[in-house]
């Protein structure tokens, strides 16, 4: 669910992004959740708008739709959802390299270079909360926990270009990016703690952000 129209100055915008299949993935389960979340948030946090994008796993297609909905949403909050097999909960990354595996994209193509953005910084460290996210999803006994290893696949890739364009932003932006497991239920997070626990995460960068995270509903 994409919920685009008119960019009001009088509500914040949230950019919340999944991924689609990749080769070994056919179906990614952070585009349900996001879509889920979209949903939820929209109601429960007025009066905020929600925008969500199911990225293409594609290393050019990928980053450039990022850099275009920051472009024109300006949003206060952009979390990007991705999976990783051997998450076990959420798992929050707290910072992003500038470098990329060789490995093939939903597309069969490979990355151009072993670097995502020639002469620019060799990582970038998150902004969100990340202690304050860890603290609420475990007192919610919520399987979380932070990595500082966002791997060199698009996850990272995504990551690292919203980082980088987060540097001179107008409004600024807090942003992050969270893994999920590739499947819910045997990895111990089902899907409906996955969206309560979402909800959380989007509570908190909404109240860094110096926004009110009004709930109704």
């Amino acid at each position: 669910m994409a919920l685009s129209g008119d960019v009001s100055s009088r509500s914040s915008i949230v950019l919340l992004t999944g991924f689609g299949p990749f080769p070994g993935t056919p179906e990614n389960v952070s585009a349900g959740l996001v879509r889920a979340v979209s949903r939820r948030a929209q109601r429960q946090f007025s009066p905020h708008r929600f925008h969500t994008s199911i990225l293409p796993t594609e290393w050019s297609a990928a980053p450039e739709r990022v850099a275009a909905l920051i472009a024109r949403l300006r949003p206060k909050v952009a979390l990007h959802f991705g999976v990783a097999n051997d998450a076990q909960g959420f798992r929050i990354e707290t910072r992003a390299q500038n470098a990329c595996r060789m490995t093939i994209d939903a597309a069969g193509r490979m990355p151009p270079a072993a670097h995502l953005i020639a002469d620019a910084p060799a990582q970038y460290e998150c902004w969100l909360p990340l202690d304050k996210i860890v603290h609420r999803l475990t007192a919610l006994n919520l399987p979380v926990s932070m990595s500082d290893d966002a791997g060199g696949y698009l996850c990272n890739s995504v990551l690292y270009h919203t980082l980088h364009t987060q540097r001179q932003p107008d409004p600024p932006l807090l942003a992050g990016f969270i893994h999920i497991p590739s499947a819910f239920g045997a990895s111990g997070l089902s899907f409906d703690d996955a969206v309560s626990g979402s909800l959380e995460i989007i509570k908190i960068a909404l109240d860094e952000a110096g926004e009110d995270a009004l709930t109704s509903g």
